[in-house]
């Protein structure tokens, strides 16, 4: 069996630590920030506090997806060590980078016709994605083979559950994704709207939640809906935010008492710049295993 990579886009939204650790090769989103240019860079060259602060104070954010080149550079480092890639980004549903990477990886293949490379649309967002691109490792460290693992990825990977809330509708009424009505009234009754990833990889609002005490609830009970094994549920979760760590650990302690084979298992990351500067500050997403996204039927709101 040759060796290979699996590898990710920086909007997998794990730490640069994690990444390292696991030995999960990223590559970095870009954006713009009160019209200067950044990387994102999992917070190195700004930080998670900053970038949100400058977000509450009013500084305009703007996001770019990687283009076919920069795959291809990407790319080509592993496949000139001699090794095969099996690469995992962003939902399609979200963002267009799928087909990027998916165009790179044909190019790159007529370059090198001995090596394999294979380009998987996580249908998934944050540190979902990653907590699909941690499944796919823990696979390969099991011993399967690049082609297994990419059939058993494109097989399981709606089992991989994304939901979302926020309790600040300011920057969702700013990208233009609510109407300024529709955002003002919501924000004046304390509406916390939560929202899936669903089995197309789209961002959808299921259910409008009085209150954030109530969201949080109301997200732990998805997972005691559609988890894996129900209340036996015993790997890993992944929680990440946008500089809210109080409500982000809410849930994890929620998480904890219902789903007591959890304890120790549970990830907490922060949002990075790209999901951020559409979302802002405020919003918290859980991911765990659970139920096919495409056997389950929920009203979109």
């Amino acid at each position: 069996m040759n060796e290979y990579i699996i590898s990710a886009c920086s909007t997998a939204d794990l730490s640069k630590e994690y990444f390292t650790a696991r030995n999960i090769p990223y590559i970095c989103f870009h954006y713009e920030l009160d019209g200067k240019n950044y990387q994102d860079d999992l917070y190195q060259s700004l930080s998670m506090k900053d970038f949100y602060q400058a977000m509450r104070d009013g500084a305009m954010t703007r996001t770019s997806q990687l283009n076919q080149i920069e795959y291809e550079e990407f790319f080509e480092q592993f496949l000139k060590e001699g090794k095969d890639v099996l690469h995992l980004t962003l939902s399609s549903g979200i963002s267009g980078t799928y087909n990027s990477a998916r165009m790179a990886a044909e190019v790159m293949k007529e370059k090198y016709p001995e090596r394999k490379i294979y380009v998987v649309d996580s249908k998934n967002a944050s540190s979902g994605f990653g907590l699909l691109a941690e499944k796919a490792k823990e696979l390969q460290e099991e011993g399967m083979d690049i082609d297994t693992l990419y059939a058993w990825l494109e097989e399981h990977k709606l089992e991989c559950h994304a939901w979302f809330f926020s309790c600040d509708l300011t920057f969702f009424i700013r990208g233009g994704r609510i109407s300024k009505a529709s955002g003002t009234i919501g924000n004046m009754l304390r509406i916390c709207p939560l929202m899936q990833v669903e089995k197309d990889g789209k961002l959808v609002v299921r259910q409008k939640v009085h209150g954030k005490k109530k969201v949080i609830r109301s997200i732990v009970e998805k997972m005691e809906q559609y988890a894996e094994n129900g209340f036996a549920y015993d790997w890993k979760v992944f929680i990440s935010h946008s500089d809210c760590i109080e409500d982000a650990s809410a849930v994890k302690e929620l998480i904890e008492q219902q789903f007591p084979n959890t304890k120790g298992k549970i990830e907490l990351f922060d949002i990075g710049t790209t999901i951020g500067a559409h979302t802002g500050p405020g919003t918290v997403a859980l991911f765990f295993w659970g139920q096919d996204r495409r056997t389950i039927k929920e009203e979109q709101v």
